[in-house]
């Protein structure tokens, strides 16, 4: 605010209420004032606001934001990345994108304008466009993204092992008798969703199978599972394996092929992906692969705080992988 107090040869507190709108300032200078911050991305900083008549030092804040706050896997995640901050002397402000672009576009503002340290973050499944996470790269703030990374940023990563976690649970599927694997994945837009969905191919090439496009489906959540599922199932060369990219959509394929008749795993096999409560709440117990959330969570925010404190350089990318491991339960042979 004094660097623009100086551009406009005016007193800081004329800036002030510029920038909130007075009318005790004419809407030219206004107009101008406005402008100009907006143009050198001069934002208020709300902490500091409310501390300005305290004699508290303003805390260390991390931004985090998951894609949904109902998925274990992002709440393990969470937890694991409280763990880590707190224990080095951060707080965390969490929030929750929906799976909304534009959401997750308000929610990077919103933490700019707050002032934090730097950002955490699993972009929503329909972000196809990243100039918000760019922005926030040019204005200095560190960035980790984990989980769903974004490929076209320079920023940091954790991720697990998508593809190898994907390959193993299927190469089990297969090695246990199933001859038709389907597939329900995420879009293909999502690099987790890729790398799962090749581990799934791969699999299937190395044990002499060749991939069939009709068993193959864009279904990431149970409800999606329970609409489509009682068609494949009906096919006159049905599956008579499936994988699925998380623990909730393999549920939802439990539970209809149960209704629908099929012993599981006499008729069918299923694995999911994640390893979260619901895997030992469903009878029989659902095969998984484990994905260490929690683990994921710590590393992200160990890498972010060390961009914060200058460990590891801002423009160092640090790319960290987390091992899955796959949990034979009883959904499989």
């Amino acid at each position: 605010m004094k660097d623009i107090a100086r551009k406009f040869g005016t007193s800081v507190a004329t800036v002030s209420r510029a920038l909130k709108d007075s009318p005790r300032i004419s809407a030219e200078r206004r107009a101008a004032i406005q402008q100009y911050a907006r143009e050198h991305n001069f934002a208020p900083n709300m902490i500091a606001e409310s501390l300005r008549n305290t004699r508290v030092k303003a805390i260390k804040v991390i931004g985090v934001i998951i894609p949904e706050f109902t998925h274990f896997y992002f709440s393990s995640v969470l937890s694991g990345i409280e763990e880590e901050a707190s224990a080095r002397g951060y707080r965390i402000m969490v929030a929750q994108s929906n799976e909304q672009y534009e959401r997750e576009v308000k929610i990077c503002q919103s933490f700019f304008e707050n002032k934090v340290c730097g950002i955490i973050v699993s972009q929503a499944k329909d972000t196809q466009q990243y100039d918000h996470f760019q922005r926030l790269i040019d204005a200095g703030v560190p960035l980790v993204f984990y989980d769903r990374i974004c490929t076209g940023v320079n920023a940091s990563r954790v991720v697990v092992d998508d593809y190898m976690g994907a390959f193993n649970a299927v190469s089990h599927l297969v090695e246990t008798g199933c001859r038709r694997v389907a597939f329900y994945g995420s879009p293909l837009t999502l690099e987790i969703s890729k790398n799962r969905f090749n581990g799934y191919k791969d699999a299937l090439l190395k044990h002499g199978i060749r991939p069939d496009e009709q068993l193959m489906h864009i279904c990431d959540n149970r409800a999606d599972a329970e609409a489509i599922t009682p068609d494949i199932l009906r096919m006159e060369n049905r599956p008579d394996g499936f994988f699925a990219v998380n623990d909730d959509t393999a549920i939802g394929i439990l539970y209809t092929a149960k209704r629908m008749g099929f012993r599981v795993p006499d008729d069918i096999s299923i694995c999911g992906f994640t390893n979260g409560q619901q895997a030992v709440a469903c009878d029989p117990m659902l095969t998984t692969v484990e994905q260490r959330g929690v683990r994921v969570g710590e590393e992200a925010a160990n890498i972010l705080i060390g961009h914060v404190e200058g460990t590891i350089p801002r423009d160092k990318m640090e790319r960290r992988i987390v091992r899955t491991r796959l949990i034979i339960r009883g959904t499989t042979r």
